[in-house]
């Protein structure tokens, strides 16, 4: 299976800190990996490129055992050294014919939208292979960025696109039900699973509420 028929079957993708004030980041990735995260990312600002490459090895390590996706946030050039399996761009990254001719055709490429206009143009964007909407709800990951809310999920699924999307922001195993009745078939969490109690818990729940709906 290629890494596009991967993506297609994707449904909850994590994004999450290196976990350095915990110390468990090889068993925190192993546990979540295990319970049905599909794709993970690590998204920690501030990085240097030395410090993010460390932290990479880990996750790669990680997503090989479990068969899981890697993604790398905003920096083609730590994707060149990386070679994830993804890159995921926000819309004042590096603009995605750039990152395509940097990573060539082998690495994903994923667009964040944050209204109904660029969530259209990311459905057929040449060079992108999916793309999340949101935040549906404000975030403390996102502080001070708008929250377009369930209109834009509810835009999303009107597309029609065969190119799979993702539902993000705020969402956790008390709203999923809602972010699925407007239309969401993949989300990515952070604090559902990053500040769970029980982190394998958490991501089994959710796991089974998204499997219960079909793609």
């Amino acid at each position: 299976m290629n890494l596009r028929q991967r993506l297609a079957g994707a449904r909850l993708y994590l994004c999450t800190d290196g976990r350095r004030a915990r110390g468990d980041l090889p068993e925190f990735l192993d546990t979540v990996l295990a319970a049905g995260v599909d794709i993970v990312q690590l998204r920690e600002k501030g990085l240097e490129a030395r410090e993010e490459l460390a932290l990479l090895e880990v996750f790669r390590d990680a997503c090989d055992r479990h068969g899981a996706l890697l993604a790398v946030n905003d920096r083609a050039d730590v994707a060149f050294a990386a070679r994830p399996d993804i890159l995921h761009l926000g819309q004042d990254d590096l603009p995605v014919p750039v990152a395509r001719e940097i990573l060539g055709p082998d690495v994903l490429i994923g667009r964040s939208t944050h209204s109904a206009a660029e969530a259209t143009a990311a459905a057929s964007e040449q060079g992108v292979d999916y793309f999340c909407c949101g935040p549906i709800w404000p975030t403390p990951t996102k502080p001070g960025r708008p929250a377009p809310g369930v209109a834009l999920l509810e835009h999303a699924a009107g597309l029609g696109t065969a190119r799979p999307w993702f539902g993000i922001g705020g969402i956790d195993l008390g709203n999923l039900d809602e972010v699925v009745s407007h239309g969401v078939r993949r989300v990515v969490v952070v604090r559902a699973i990053t500040d769970a109690e029980d982190p394998a818990a958490a991501t089994a729940a959710l796991r089974a509420r998204l499997d219960a709906v079909s793609l």
